[in-house]
């Protein structure tokens, strides 16, 4: 299907050949993680390659609401092209799961507002704008460590991850452990905070992949580096 569309293809064509690739079983999938499409993202990404990069058409779509349009438009849109006012906009509109993922990696890593964005999230009260912030600050952690006070962020960490709504806490719970595993002089630190609350402790792990229990993934990280 998106072989027929090419960089001249309209809003309503894109949105006529994702219609026919929506599968119900991909959809039930995706809404049990908080996301409302049922696209398989191969195929979706077969799509934005056919249109190649075109900001004004990824404005275009964005403009629709609909979740795998928007899906397109992140993976066409050109990331310099933003303005700060434009990213912040779009990130009051990223608020599924998988649009605010994309939207953080795939446009705002890639352009040089990222910090100025973080903070302007950072001093949000919607939890949702806040998890973004937080996930570009776990991001800082490791690629700007100098722009962040990071032993105020592990206190913020130790007050509020507890409690903190899911998506934040994820959020929260990844920039304590990027902290321990990058910053050797707070390593301890971070272990006590994840040992203390105890969160994520019981997620389930596949075989092979690191549990996101601080502590755990802290040592483990530090112990491949080594």
């Amino acid at each position: 299907m998106g072989n027929e569309l090419s960089p001249e293809s309209t809003v309503a064509d894109i949105q006529q050949a994702l219609a026919a690739l929506e599968d119900p079983k991909s959809r039930a999938v995706n809404e049990r993680h908080g996301d409302d499409f049922g696209v398989n993202l191969g195929k979706l990404r077969a799509i934005a390659k056919s249109l190649k990069s075109n900001q004004q058409l990824a404005e275009q779509l964005w403009e629709t609401k609909e979740t795998s349009s928007r899906l397109v438009a992140l993976l066409i849109a050109k990331p310099r092209s933003f303005t700060l006012d434009q990213l912040h906009e779009w990130s009051k509109d990223a608020t599924t799961p998988k649009v605010q993922s994309w939207f953080l990696n795939y446009i705002v890593k890639k352009t040089k507002l990222l910090e100025e964005l973080r903070q302007i999230l950072m001093s949000d009260n919607d939890p949702i704008q806040l998890a973004a912030g937080w996930e570009l600050t776990a991001h800082q952690v490791v690629k700007d460590p100098e722009k962040l006070n990071l032993p105020e962020l592990l206190d913020t960490i130790e007050a509020q991850m507890f409690n903190a709504p899911d998506r934040l806490q994820w959020a929260m719970n990844t920039t304590l452990a990027q902290i321990g595993i990058e910053h050797e002089s707070l390593r301890n630190r971070a272990l006590t905070i994840g040992d203390k609350l105890q969160v994520l402790a019981d997620y389930p792990t596949s075989p092979g992949c690191i549990s996101p229990f601080a502590p755990i993934w802290i040592n483990e990280m530090v112990k491949r580096k080594a």
